[in-house]
């Protein structure tokens, strides 16, 4: 199970639940810096806005953006949360929950980034299923939804945030969830262990300082596709096989590792 809501990324940069709606798909369709000018105009966010209240969203699938309940669409300020809700901040600013995503995002030159949770978006219930025996914590496909979903952070989330700032979990605690229960689900017995004669596969960590970083929207695919990028700190050395692949959380060029197969695994 994910440390954290299952959530989608939302941005003008990659995807909104509004790009669906007729009257947004013109302007959605123009350059970044073009959408800035054009959402200046008062009478066009005002007709965008009307469209977003008032459209039909239709049916979706998966990780796409959906209508959105400004109570639980939060813009993301701080990787680690809490976030403050969009309605909250509608109600602060006397605005419009879209006319304040717009003004949000427009502070930011269009490069806000909101979560939409599609699961486990209570903390308190997160938790709960983190302490239950047969939980296995931070598996994710990572960053296979592109420019959807943005889970590269499950891991580094448990020391900054369950570990660091709530103190729901002790260092060790959340050391073993992210390397001995894992690997021992797996069928992995040569690792997840600091012993003699086990894989030396290590990360060297500063628990005052580790963190996610803010994710980050990068045109580095084939052709220059698009996706989202999230990086950290307080990470010093990511050992594999005795072998040092990353270090202050920049590659080193070794590929020391092979794939690893459970038990399970079909030959």
């Amino acid at each position: 199970m994910h440390s954290r809501a299952l959530s989608a990324l939302l941005s003008f940069e990659t995807r909104l639940p509004f790009d669906r709606l007729p009257e947004w798909q013109d302007l959605r369709r123009q350059p970044l810096a073009e959408q800035g000018l054009a959402l200046r105009d008062a009478a066009l966010r005002a007709r965008l806005v009307a469209a977003a209240n008032a459209g039909d969203y239709g049916r979706v699938v998966g990780a796409e953006a959906r209508r959105p309940d400004y109570d639980w669409l939060f813009l993301l300020e701080d990787p680690t949360g809490p976030h403050r809700s969009i309605a909250a901040i509608a109600r602060e600013r006397r605005l419009d929950p879209v006319e304040a995503m717009i003004q949000l995002a427009l502070e930011r030159h269009l490069r806000a980034l909101f979560v939409q949770p599609l699961a486990n978006e209570n903390d308190e219930h997160v938790l709960e299923m983190m302490r239950h025996p047969r939980s296995v914590v931070t598996f994710s496909d990572s960053g296979v939804h592109v420019s959807q979903i943005m889970d590269a952070s499950l891991q580094t989330h448990v020391l900054a945030y369950w570990v660091r700032k709530r103190r729901a979990l002790t260092l060790e605690e959340g050391v073993r969830m992210l390397t001995l229960e894992p690997a021992s689900a797996w069928g992995l017995h040569d690792r997840g262990l600091l012993r003699e004669g086990l894989a030396a596969d290590l990360v060297v960590f500063d628990p005052d300082r580790v963190a996610p970083l803010m994710p980050e929207v990068v045109d580095d695919l084939p052709a220059g596709a698009r996706r989202l990028r999230q990086k950290a700190a307080g990470f010093a050395a990511s050992i594999v096989n005795g072998v040092v692949v990353l270090r202050d959380g920049e590659s080193t060029g070794a590929f020391p590792g092979r794939l690893l197969r459970g038990p399970l695994a079909q030959p």
